[in-house]
C-alpha cells in the first residue's frame, strides 16, 4: 500500500514537471496575444484619426478653390439689375453653393461687431473710432470660412482703435 502511494506521488510529481512548462508557455502566449490585441486597437484608432485628418485637409483644399465663386455670386447680388429673374437665378445658385458648404461642415467666420482674433481674422486696415471698442471689427472686405476649428480662409477685416 505504501508502495502504491509512493508511485502515485511520483506520477503526480512527473505530471507537475510536465504541466509547469506548459502552463508557462500558455501564460506567455496569452500575454503576447493581449499585447498584439492592444497594438491592433491602437493602430485602428491612429489610422482612423489619420484618415479623418486627411479627409478634412483634402476637403478644405477643394472648398478653398470654390470660395472665390461664392464671393463673386455675392458681389453679383449686390449689383442692381432690372432683370429680376436673372437676380433670382444668381440667388438660387448662391444658395445651392452655401447649402453644399453647410452640409460639409463649412461655417462663415463672424466678423463685423466681433473682437479681432488673429487666428480667424486678417487685419488689412485699422481706424480710430471713439465709439467702437478696442480691436472691434468694423468692416469686412472678404468673408472667412472654417471647418470645425480649422480655418480655410481668414476674414479680411478693418479693425477699430
Amino acid at each position: 500500500m505504501e508502495e502504491e502511494i509512493k508511485k502515485e506521488e511520483e506520477k503526480i510529481e512527473k505530471n507537475d514537471c510536465i504541466i509547469d512548462p506548459k502552463q508557462q508557455e500558455i501564460d506567455d502566449l496569452n500575454d503576447r496575444y493581449k499585447r498584439v490585441l492592444a497594438e491592433f486597437e491602437n493602430f485602428k484608432k491612429r489610422s482612423g484619426k489619420e484618415r479623418e485628418t486627411l479627409y478634412n485637409s483634402i476637403l478644405s483644399d477643394i472648398i478653398e478653390v470654390f470660395l472665390p465663386i461664392v464671393d463673386n455670386l455675392e458681389n453679383a447680388l449686390k449689383v442692381e439689375t432690372p432683370d429680376t429673374e436673372y437676380k433670382k437665378g444668381v440667388e438660387l445658385v448662391l444658395k445651392q453653393f452655401k447649402d453644399i458648404l453647410k452640409s460639409k461642415g463649412v461655417e462663415e467666420i463672424p466678423a463685423v461687431g466681433e473682437t479681432f482674433d488673429p487666428v480667424l481674422h486678417e487685419a488689412v486696415s485699422s481706424i480710430q473710432d471713439p465709439e467702437k471698442n478696442e480691436k472691434e471689427i468694423v468692416q469686412e472686405y472678404r468673408k472667412g470660412y472654417k471647418i470645425g476649428n480649422k480655418v480655410i480662409r481668414h476674414s479680411m477685416v478693418v479693425v477699430a482703435n
